[in-house]
């Protein structure tokens, strides 16, 4: 199990920006496909971004592109996802999660991910 470190969470109102970060203790996050998720009260955990350690790609949930990007921070060991423009529905608590360390491709789905933070509170009001 990988410890993965998440934070950067807060509470803002709808139309302003966020950074989270995800620093990996201990091992390289180069070499693990990363992903970000998000949990709201009495939902199932829900896909938001990935970034893959294949070939740097990325894939974002429909309702979060052109808003929110996903980067790797190599000098932090850390992926940070930055979150503009927030909306009441991106509140929820956001978790990150690795998948590795063979090539791995970027995917939303929660299943594969082996080891994941204890997550980051984000709550946007109107």
């Amino acid at each position: 199990q990988l410890q993965l470190v998440e934070s950067g969470g807060g509470l803002v109102q709808a139309g302003e920006s966020l950074r989270l970060s995800c620093v990996g203790e201990g091992f390289s996050m180069d070499d693990y496909t990363i992903g970000w998720f998000r949990q709201a009260p009495g939902q199932a955990r829900l896909g938001v971004s990935c970034l893959a350690n294949s070939d740097g790609s990325t894939d974002y949930l429909d309702s979060v592109k052109g808003r929110f990007t996903i980067s790797r921070d190599k000098a932090k060991n850390a992926v940070d996802l930055l979150m503009n423009n927030l909306n009441i529905e991106d509140t929820g608590t956001y978790y990150c999660a690795a998948l590795g360390p063979v090539w791995a491709p970027c995917t939303l789905r929660p299943v594969p991910y082996g080891s994941w933070g204890q997550g980051t509170q984000v709550t946007v009001s109107a």
